[in-house]
């Protein structure tokens, strides 16, 4: 056991907090459904963007960076720094619309996109598919970094872990809802923030380490620092850039950065006071996801490098640790173990910070679709909004029960990333093109969802079978998202649209603009709405785009003392920023006359 009484007392206290915001706000989140999963919709833009970014800086974020900078070094993060585009993407054309759709849940959309019992099936499938299979294998990956954690920072076993974890986030989830979420969040992301960059401070300045030139400078530091991978290797830059920037972003579902909005981001903007909150919550959300949050982690997993530069010296540090367990992940938790006393026990409550905020939105966002979506929708329509939200609050217990069940059966986090990037392979372009493609019908939806699921089965199990090999995780996706585009397209042509009035309303309420729904509205004779607002949200995304990776940039070559490159690439994110600006403010102007 590594922490002392003041360590202890430190996340004694951080419980304390937690369960008391929880209790806090009880009775006001238990009066009705949307009080209890959107927070009566009149959340600020600052602490919805705080609670994506607190949600997203779950425990095994650290780890999975940890992975990635060890094995492929720092430009192995463009697998996951290429969904800013998908950001960006919610930010200056989604986030507006999800708002001014008014529904409760991002799976409602189904019922007033499209018509039909495909509709219904669809959305009571997905609310049983994504809130429950689906997001307990989200909450599994989380709850195996905390299980790594707690076996090398508190010498606990993995069912002591999960039981003690398990058992305060679902008590304080259950009893607020979403507004308890959204406050426990908003410290908890101050924490972790804080605890993080302290960490990274200290660890650099260990004797072992010798400081940041030192590191920098180490012969097995230095092949890991560079932005981008090495572009004469293509078996390297392939997988590793140009993927993830030509193709994952806009084709790949992933839960926090799903093209076109969706899952807790669309609950987020849902529960936003109006359009503008919803756009504001999820600029701050990709400024700071992808900005400022990553370097610490970068720093500590590449000074990890030097103080365990192989698996089997983390095999040889932590001997009691079921060797199962050992993956460049444990390099983390192994490194914030150097960390004095105090010390660690802020960096461990804010390790349990990002847990608990990650697992809590996740499970109010099932439930939310279990009760809303699937018990209300087609079990109990007549039932009492005091039922629904004690439903909700049981389904919140059953998710966080099965998803800890489950964390024990995998073993590293990168596993998993590669699991759920195939899964949601090829669905991502039909989500974007559903808002503005009237063609797009529930039977595209179904094969999407159904054709993903079989070739991610099929590459996993399969293929090995018949090759004797797993094919490597970035042809996996590039062919899933090439047959299953396909197919959903093709059944888009051989089916019917949805009926008439439903496409009419939709886009009476959506009003989306583009060249889309041209012919519905010459049909009904409307008119094409705010023709030049697609091209100008596009144009705004670029501009995002380009400001935040350069913020990346600017502050990692000022990290290495690259003083040039960072002056050039902070004057390109201040550019990028003032015409953004520029646009921003025109649509206001152009929103208000």
């Amino acid at each position: 056991m590594y922490l002392s009484l003041l360590d202890w007392s430190i996340i004694g206290l951080f419980f304390i907090l937690s369960l008391g915001i929880g209790l806090a706000v009880m009775k006001q989140a238990g009066k009705d459904t949307r009080s209890f999963f959107l927070s009566d919709r009149n959340m600020p833009w600052w602490l919805l963007g705080v609670s994506m970014v607190a949600t997203t800086f779950s425990s095994d974020t650290p780890n999975l960076v940890t992975d990635i900078v060890r094995q492929h070094g720092v430009s192995g993060n463009w697998v996951w720094w290429a969904f800013l585009l998908t950001g960006m993407l919610t930010v200056f054309v989604f986030a507006a619309l999800w708002r001014r759709s008014g529904i409760l849940t991002d799976l409602e959309f189904y019922e007033i996109r499209y018509s039909g019992r495909a509709a219904a099936f669809l959305r009571g499938f997905r609310a049983l598919y994504l809130g429950v299979f689906f997001n307990i294998l989200i909450m599994a990956t989380v709850s195996l970094a905390a299980i790594k954690i707690g076996s090398v920072l508190l010498g606990l076993t993995p069912f002591q872990t999960l039981a003690i974890a398990s058992i305060i986030t679902a008590v304080y989830s259950s009893l607020g809802g979403l507004k308890s979420i959204l406050l426990t969040d908003f410290f908890q992301f101050i924490l972790a923030m804080a605890g993080t960059i302290a960490a990274a401070c200290i660890i650099i300045n260990r004797p072992e380490i010798g400081g940041l030139n030192n590191l920098l400078s180490s012969e097995i530091v230095k092949t890991k620092t560079a932005f981008f991978p090495d572009f004469t290797q293509p078996e390297v830059f392939i997988p590793l850039f140009l993927l993830p920037l030509a193709v994952q972003w806009w084709s790949v579902w992933y839960p926090g950065s799903e093209p076109g909005g969706g899952g807790y981001i669309a609950q987020r903007m849902l529960a936003a006071k109006n359009e503008g909150h919803a756009v504001g919550s999820t600029l701050f959300f990709n400024i700071a996801h992808y900005a400022l949050r990553p370097w610490p982690w970068i720093l500590i997993a590449l000074a990890s490098l030097i103080v365990y530069p192989n698996l089997k010296s983390l095999q040889n540090s932590f001997p009691h640790i079921d060797p199962s367990l050992i993956g460049h992940d444990l390099a983390y938790p192994a490194m914030i173990r150097l960390l004095p006393s105090g010390l660690l026990g802020m960096i461990v409550a804010s390790l349990i910070a990002a847990y608990m905020s990650t697992i809590s939105t996740h499970l109010n966002w099932g439930s939310s679709y279990v009760v809303h979506d699937f018990y209300r929708r087609f079990i109990n329509p007549q039932a009492s909004e005091k039922q629904l939200v004690r439903l909700g609050r049981w389904t919140t217990v059953f998710l966080m029960l099965v998803s800890a069940l489950l964390a024990l059966a995998l073993s590293n986090a990168l596993q998993a990333f590669n699991i759920l990037l195939q899964v949601g392979a090829g669905t991502g372009l039909l989500f974007i093109l559903r808002w503005f493609w009237w063609r797009i019908n529930p039977y595209s939806e179904i094969t999407a969802m159904i054709v993903s699921f079989l070739v991610a089965v099929y590459f996993e199990l399969v293929f090995p079978l018949f090759f004797g090999t797993k094919m490597a995780s970035h042809w996996q996706m590039l062919y899933g998202v090439i047959i299953t585009t396909i197919s959903w397209l093709a059944i888009t042509f051989l089916t019917a649209p949805s009926e008439d009035g439903k496409l009419k309303e939709f886009y009476l309420l959506i009003k989306p603009s583009g060249p889309g729904w041209r012919k519905v509205a010459e049909q009904h004779g409307l008119p094409v709405f705010n023709h030049g607002t697609l091209p100008k949200g596009i144009l705004m995304m670029v501009l995002g785009t380009c400001s935040i990776y350069n913020a990346l940039f600017s502050l990692g070559y000022t990290l290495y003392g690259e003083t040039l490159l960072s002056g050039i690439t902070l004057v390109i994110c201040l550019s990028s920023s003032v015409l953004l600006a520029k646009l921003l403010k025109h649509k206001s102007d152009d929103s208000k006359a």
